[in-house]
């Protein structure tokens, strides 16, 4: 244990109040050279909000002070919630912050928060904001405003609350009306504004692409590589040679093959199936050896480190490696040689991995074939195309039954598996949406997860078992308190979950097993999917609530995935001897986290991305509809209104205003609006007829009505201006300079790659 553990373990356990610096160290009776580090780490540890010091110059940590230090997630009202880096429970709530005890904290700054009043009964926890410890917005993507002395930006994300205040000598040449990127000079106080200078001129709002690049720049993707970073990939040869060939297993001979979406290009993994004797299959499964080329500590392995990994946006890729690795020699393209890190599991018929070996190989794929193909043959018995791949249709039918075999595994044991349709939409030449596509999982598709589900696992074990420090992929239990609320709403529907202080996934399968086919399932798995938590990257083997998974890992991905390039790097390293030294150990210990939480974050960011830029174009392709009807079913009741999805994917907002037949009211334990004098109810789950009234790609809403509403609104164009609304175009009459600032309130406002973040 190094000293700053020590230290933490020693104020964690046995101090019984804070200490001084001074007592702390005699306590701990510290000498020699851990005296004199003492002093840095202590610090160390104080700016990292580790251990807070009080007004008296005494240390203590924040779990024994009422304090949580975590993430403020803020909202577009004003409020925010403290979100626990280090929970004390499994289901610690977060912390309510109201809108005068935020500081000066933004969306998604790192805070300390005390905690006034504790969580009771149906009530939250609530606290104010006492200090930032790191800020996270330090560029700021918004539409710039100006008056004769000073300008301002309106940031697009309406969780950051408030507009930057510019300096007439900062604004950079940007015309007004224009999309630019701020960087902030001074963050916000009390009564100011943050300020800052415009660093990028994006265009003009509402020219072709602005939209996206906006997204792109808010969430800090990179869109090209450092000079540095394409001269090592220059370097890298486009074939592989004899000499890297050697002390590697020849599998060139196989009939392996690639099954991915029709416009992939990044070809990270290849699978072989044969049937063996008395019902046991023989599985290969083989990823492309990126960690072979992308070595620890060079300028591609630090860029593919703080990419985290490729992002895959409704018109482009943004690859965590340059195109002359991801697209080239380390993607399995057919017919080329090319090194591989294998996997080979024998497995019985009920799905069991009776032995494995992992090993460095080199292959030579058979035949690239996509999602449609392999559905068109094992499916809908296509007899073309079956003519056209005789040699590989006892291959192919061997993946059918072997999947069958891993997923019943998956379900005896309690997995829960949520197939909710992806959402394509399909762009013209100009960039805008001509159709949206919704891609539903088929057979194919299953048998790629289910190869690359069993592969994961067995890496995870077989590296946990050796206790050599690794990255694993963590999905923790689910807060009781959602849960609770799950199951009110089950209640609502005739199901119901087990009175239990600790959920198991196989109650929530069952319960998706139970509404199959029915209306209300949709509805039921989005609620339960968002009462999970988010899966992330942890050094810590916590296991996979989801997948009912007692070890796993992400390994079948390093061409877009950098933990999954970690895991090669790691299982690399165990070749020769079984094992690391001590000195490597150490390194990897203090290393991995930083990885695992770097990668988490960049993995959301992406996510987020991809998922706006759908959205934007969604809202693009629903303005040519404005003012026809559709059907659609209601997957979300609020105060203020309900929202609809059609069957397309689209989602849109009746307002409760548009609602005049009658007064609404909202009714949270039955999630329905329910009318006073009617008693017609609206709720979760029923199907409704709407009119497409509004769609406003800036803000990227669409607003319905119920169809036969007397109370339409006036039907405007796809980009309209405030303007048009009878509002002024400028926020000048809302907005002080930093002298006086206060912070307005505002209104509230998938991908390319068709393999799912487990």
């Amino acid at each position: 244990m190094n000293l700053k553990d020590k230290i933490l373990a020693f104020m964690r356990n046995d101090a019984y109040k804070p200490l001084t610096a001074e007592d702390l160290a005699e306590n701990m009776e510290l000498k020699g050279t851990d005296l004199a580090e003492f002093w840095d780490i202590l610090q160390e540890l104080e700016d990292n909000a580790d251990i807070i010091k009080t007004r008296f110059d005494k240390f203590g940590v924040p779990e024994r002070m009422n304090l949580v230090v975590g993430r403020m997630s803020a909202t577009s009202k004003g409020f925010g919630f403290v979100i626990p880096e280090n929970p004390q429970t499994p289901d610690e709530p977060d912390v309510f912050i109201p809108p005068d005890a935020m500081l000066s904290a933004m969306h998604n700054d790192r805070v300390i928060a005390r905690v006034h009043r504790q969580s009771g009964h149906g009530r939250a926890r609530e606290g104010e904001v006492i200090r930032v410890v790191n800020r996270a917005n330090n560029k700021i993507v918004g539409t710039f405003e100006s008056s004769r002395h000073f300008g301002f930006v309106t940031p697009d994300d309406q969780r950051v609350g408030q507009d930057i205040f510019i300096p007439k000598d900062e604004f950079n040449g940007a015309p007004i009306g224009s999309k630019v990127v701020v960087e902030i000079t001074k963050w916000p106080e009390k009564r100011r504004s943050a300020e800052g200078k415009i660093i990028e001129v994006l265009g003009i709002k509402g020219d072709p692409g602005i939209e996206i690049l906006s997204i792109i720049k808010k969430h800090n993707l990179p869109t090209h590589f450092p000079a540095e970073v394409d001269r090592a990939a220059d370097k890298v040869p486009s074939a592989i040679s004899e000499d890297e060939i050697a002390g590697r297993r020849d599998l060139r001979h196989l009939p392996i093959v690639t099954i991915d979406g029709d416009d992939a290009k990044d070809l990270d993994d290849a699978v072989y199936v044969e049937r063996l004797k008395e019902g046991r299959f023989l599985l290969g499964v083989h990823i492309a050896d990126v960690s072979y080329y992308v070595r620890e500590n060079t300028p591609l392995d630090n860029e593919a480190r703080s990419r985290g990994t490729s992002v895959y946006l409704v018109d482009r890729v943004l690859p965590m490696l340059p195109k002359r690795l991801s697209n080239g020699i380390c993607s399995l393209n057919a017919h080329e040689d090319r090194l591989a890190m294998s996997i080979e599991m024998e497995i019985d018929y009920r799905g069991k991995v009776l032995s494995y070996e992992i090993f460095p190989s080199v292959i030579k794929v058979y035949k690239r074939l996509t999602y449609n193909v392999v559905r068109k043959i094992l499916v809908d018995h296509d007899e073309t195309l079956r003519a056209e791949n005789q040699e590989l249709l006892e291959p192919l039918e061997n993946m059918e039954r072997l999947c069958h075999i891993l997923r019943d595994r998956r379900m005896r044991r309690g997995a829960v598996d949520f197939d909710f349709p992806e959402i394509k939409v399909k762009l013209n030449d100009a960039g805008e949406p001509i159709d949206l596509i919704k891609r539903v999982r088929t057979l194919s598709e299953s048998i790629i997860e289910e190869f690359m589900l069993v592969a994961n696992e067995t890496v995870a074990e077989h590296m946990h078992a050796r206790g050599i420090p690794f990255m694993f992929r963590v999905h923790e239990q689910p807060d009781q308190g959602k849960m609770e609320k799950l199951n009110n709403l089950l209640h609502s529907f005739g199901q119901s979950l087990p009175k239990s202080n600790e959920i198991r996934p196989s109650a929530l399968q069952k319960v998706l097993s139970k509404i199959a086919g029915r209306p209300e399932e949709r509805i039921i798995s989005t609620v339960m999917l968002r009462s999970l938590k988010q899966a992330r990257y942890e050094a810590e083997n916590l296991g996979h609530f989801g997948l009912a998974a007692t070890y796993y890992t992400h390994f079948t991905s390093p061409i877009r995935r950098y933990p999954d390039l970690i895991v090669h790097r790691l299982l690399r390293e165990t070749f020769n001897s079984g094992d690391v030294s001590a000195k490597r150990r150490q390194k990897l210990a203090a290393m991995l986290p930083e990885i695992a939480l770097h990668s988490s974050q960049r993995e959301r960011a992406a996510a987020e991305a991809e998922r706006e830029t759908v959205d934007l174009k969604k809202v693009e392709y629903m303005a040519k509809f404005i003012g026809e009807e559709f059907d659609g079913i209601i997957n979300g009741v609020t105060a203020f209104g309900i929202f609809v999805e059609l069957e397309s994917g689209v989602e849109g907002l009746v307002r409760v205003s548009s609602m005049d037949d009658d007064y609404y009211q909202y009714v949270e334990e039955q999630y329905a609006l329910i009318g006073e004098r009617t008693k017609k109810v609206y709720r979760l789950g029923d199907p409704v007829r709407i009119l497409v009234a509004r769609a406003n790609p800036e803000d990227r809403t669409i607003d319905f009505v119920l169809a036969g509403t007397t109370n339409i609104p006036k039907v405007l164009p796809p980009r309209f201006s405030d303007k048009a609304r009878g509002k002024e175009t400028s926020n000048k009459k809302n907005f002080s300079a930093p002298t006086n600032n206060r912070p307005k309130s505002k209104k509230t406002s998938q991908g390319q790659k068709s393999k799912r973040r487990k």
